[in-house]
């Protein structure tokens, strides 16, 4: 049976081990809140004192994705662009995330 939804807004079940559902219990019932209310507002506050970092991580992120496969597979191995080509590189020519060809990068001329 689902359970009723007043706000009309999609919930998902967030999981944490029981010493963390321990003091989310004991933080909400003390605060008169519930546990969703909790975990709403220490994940908001928490993410507000992280908020440079989480900047920091945005641009260093931004300054590696050129939309092209080989950024992409950098960034998510830790590998650099020369240790990636060292290694076969990322395909034959292809290079971008849709497969095509980089306007940077011609293909041979006919």
């Amino acid at each position: 049976m689902a359970m009723p939804n007043p706000g009309g807004k999609r919930q998902a079940p967030l999981k944490v081990d029981l010493a963390t559902d321990k003091l989310i219990t004991q933080g909400a019932h003390f605060l008169g809140m519930t546990k969703k209310d909790l975990v709403d507002v220490a994940v908001r506050a928490y993410l507000d004192r992280q908020r440079e970092e989480i900047r920091r991580g945005m641009i260093e992120s931004m300054k590696v994705l050129d939309g092209s496969l080989a950024s992409g597979v950098s960034l998510l191995t830790g590998l650099s662009a020369e240790r990636i080509e060292e290694l076969g590189g990322v395909g034959a020519g292809r290079n971008s995330l849709d497969g095509t060809r980089p306007a940077h990068h011609p293909g041979p001329s006919p």
